[in-house]
């Protein structure tokens, strides 16, 4: 999803539409000597135990890919670097340990989680090293607004523990499969985001952060300086545990509303930013958008706009008096509905919407223009389409967007970054494997302590 501060306007979003690098210039790769390849596994083996430590092909194929196949413009040119070698470590000291080999060896080290799709930042474009995080995933332990798991542990599992004590988990990704350090190092928010803003406003209590160094011993990393590992792709410094926000548990539902037209569709969701308590998600489609979603369901007619929220129970009423007083109608109240409504938001749509359309792309954006300017944006892009999700900014809470449009190649596709400007639409570009978002300063300040030789996750940070 589009970093918040796009919302700011001019000023900020020229720049975030168009990486600072040029996209056809690929990384440097120096291939890693055998010896030096065959030393690290051994240590690796000596530290985790041999079935931890994976070599076949289709265990470091797999550890090598992510979400980069649904961008038609980094599919042709993005380099398939693969890993050498896969490490599963069980947990934190384990994560530490395959971290100080690495480094030892001077071998680079892309950590990798669970669910969270990105476009070429999770592959190992240098090759060497991949840590798994996956089989570290004890939950440690629920205190009174915050619970504490290994980097491995699942949103599942998480939110299980949080609700035996009675509480919830402030923002949890739309994959709830998702691990934490996984949803960390490459998320920024998700479900709970539209009354909690991005992980870095506040929901990092605290971070066990491995330095790639000889030393390798973890470091706790209090709020706010953990931001600088939040949606930095490991290139900060590697996460072994972590310490994030709880809230009161509550009783949610799953309601879908429909509405003549887009624009009342937005009128209503607005309204229902304000819904007590606030919804957990809510999400709007265009009707083109809800004409590609397979199977067909009554809930979410293919003709009209769609408007699905997360919301209590007690909240219902309210909600659907908003709805009608804005032309629309509920067209289902499911109480299970929850995790359906969460499969059809943030980047869950982009992944159903190419299915039907893959002629089609898509871009982060955020900006009134998105909804105030609708028809100068549909001149701008013909055959697009929007998909929104309500989520609390710095400004208070606003939509950000998935924006879908015809793909005629790359130089069409940044040109039309540009122009959106004009029309208050703010692009922040998803086919790219580099870091470009606004705090990239902390990263880098980050990443001169917990990474001095730049050995982690390489050619994602300029």
């Amino acid at each position: 999803m589009p970093d918040p501060a796009l919302a700011r306007g001019p000023g900020g979003a020229g720049e975030r539409a168009l990486p600072g690098f040029d996209r056809a210039k690929l990384p440097e790769v120096t291939p890693i000597p055998s010896d030096t390849m065959e030393s690290l596994k051994a240590d690796l083996r000596a530290a985790l135990g041999p079935k931890a430590v994976l070599e076949d092909e289709l265990a470091r194929l797999s550890a090598s890919t992510d979400w980069a196949h649904m961008s038609p413009v980094l599919e042709p040119m993005l380099p398939g670097g693969v890993a050498d070698v896969v490490a599963r470590p069980r947990d934190a000291a384990g994560i530490a340990a395959a971290v100080g080999a690495a480094h030892r060896h001077r071998v680079p080290v892309t950590v990798r989680g669970q669910g969270t799709g990105n476009y070429g930042q999770g592959i190992p474009l240098h090759g060497g090293l991949v840590i798994d995080t996956s089989q570290a995933n004890r939950v440690i332990g629920v205190g009174d607004g915050e619970i504490t798991a290994e980097a491995g542990a699942s949103f599942v599992m998480m939110e299980k523990a949080a609700r035996a004590k009675g509480q919830e988990l402030s923002i949890l990704p739309s994959t709830v499969g998702s691990t934490i350090g996984g949803f960390i190092a490459g998320g920024s928010g998700g479900t709970g985001s539209i009354a909690n803003g991005a992980i870095w406003d506040g929901y990092l209590r605290s971070l066990l952060v491995v330095p790639c160094t000889d030393d390798a011993t973890p470091v706790e990393v209090p709020f706010p300086d953990n931001t600088a590992m939040a949606h930095a792709f490991g290139v900060s410094g590697v996460i072994a545990e972590a310490t994030v926000e709880l809230r009161p548990a509550r009783t949610w539902t799953g309601l879908f509303a429909s509405f003549p037209d887009t624009a009342s569709a937005v009128a209503a969701g607005e309204a229902l930013f304000d819904l007590q308590p606030t919804p957990r998600l809510l999400s709007l489609d265009e009707a083109g958008i809800v004409a590609t979603y397979r199977p067909v369901d009554p809930a979410m007619p293919a003709d009209r706009a769609s408007v699905r929220g997360i919301v209590t129970v007690e909240s219902v009423p309210a909600a659907t008096v908003i709805v009608e007083r804005h032309g629309g109608r509920v067209d289902a109240v499911r109480p299970k509905g929850a995790a359906l409504i969460a499969s059809m938001s943030y980047n869950h749509t982009t992944y159903r919407v190419r299915k039907l359309r893959p002629e089609l792309t898509h871009l982060q954006c955020m900006g009134p223009g998105l909804t105030r300017r609708r028809g100068e944006v549909a001149d701008l892009v013909p055959e697009s389409l929007i998909h929104l999700e309500g989520f609390r900014t710095a400004h208070g809470r606003d939509w950000v967007s998935m924006l879908f449009l015809r793909y005629d190649g790359p130089d069409v596709l940044y040109r039309q970054m540009k122009e959106l400007a004009d029309v208050e639409v703010y692009v922040d570009d998803p086919h790219t494997w580099v870091l470009h978002h606004l705090r990239l300063d902390g990263v880098r300040e980050a990443a001169r302590k917990f990474d001095p030789d730049g050995l982690l996750n390489p050619g994602k940070l300029l």
